[in-house]
């Protein structure tokens, strides 16, 4: 938390994709989330000093959710960024039926951002029946922009359909930095034992290489980024190439290591 609002870490990048060779509970997802990340619900980010939850009697607890219009508006320019380099849409997703300050507040902004872009088609879905669409028609998604929490949320539910959590890439970025960081958490129940799928921290590097070199305009950092997520892409086609919870027999090592030879072999 301290780097994302310390850096101003606003945008966070979840793509959620099938793939070839992959075993997944949906077919054809290719979407992207643009989780705004600064604030919400989350009692780290919320408060300038303090926490933003209390207890005011032993028995009541509260949390304070903060949305501001310069954090949904910059999140709202990332999405639609990644919308114009994709296939030309953008879903909000909100809950504003209920929380109608907050939430209504970050989609009028997003709608805001959107009259700037004419090109990309906009809907609007109510977070609970968004969970029931995801399942039910993962292709007709692009890019989702919602809030914090949510985003965490819904992140997480595309990434299982997609395949697993080991899958899941992500890119915390801003302005001026980015960080890459796995979707997944530490597993420490399987700590050790050479058994975890290192794809979703190489899907993170790759998004950061790629974020960095179209900042600075670096065609070759680009490249490497791509040969990356392609190399990728093809070992996870193959089960005798992935790890044990894909199907695999390979260890975490073993991975990484076919993965590197695979690069050198293309190069």
């Amino acid at each position: 938390a301290f780097m994302r609002t310390g850096l101003d870490l606003y945008a966070n990048i979840r793509p959620a994709k099938t793939r070839i060779g992959v075993p997944s509970a949906v077919e054809n997802m290719d979407l992207v989330f643009a989780r705004e990340n600064t604030e919400g619900f989350y009692a780290d980010r919320s408060m300038h000093m303090g926490n933003g939850e209390m207890m005011v009697t032993e028995d009541v607890a509260i949390a304070i959710r903060k949305i501001t219009r310069e954090a949904s508006r910059k999140i709202a320019e990332a999405a639609f960024k990644l919308a114009m380099q994709r296939r030309r849409k953008v879903t909000i997703v909100t809950k504003r039926n209920v929380l109608k300050m907050t939430d209504g507040l970050f989609h009028d902004t997003v709608c805001e951002v959107a009259k700037s872009y004419p090109e990309v088609e906009v809907d609007d879905v109510i977070i609970d029946a968004m969970t029931a669409l995801m399942v039910r028609t993962p292709a007709s998604f692009d890019v989702i922009c919602t809030s914090n929490m949510y985003g965490d949320i819904l992140s997480d539910l595309g990434n299982e359909l997609a395949g697993g959590l080991g899958l899941g890439g992500t890119i915390n970025a801003g302005d001026n930095h980015v960080m890459a960081q796995a979707v997944h958490g530490s597993a420490p129940d399987i700590a050790g034992q050479d058994i975890a799928n290192p794809t979703a921290m190489v899907l993170s590097l790759a998004m950061m290489l790629e974020w960095i070199a179209a900042k600075e305009e670096d065609n070759k950092l680009m490249e490497a980024g791509h040969r990356l997520g392609v190399a990728l892409d093809a070992q996870l086609a193959n089960t005798s190439t992935c790890t044990q919870d894909l199907g695999g027999p390979l260890s975490c090592k073993e991975f990484g290591e076919k993965l590197v030879r695979r690069l050198e072999e293309e190069a």
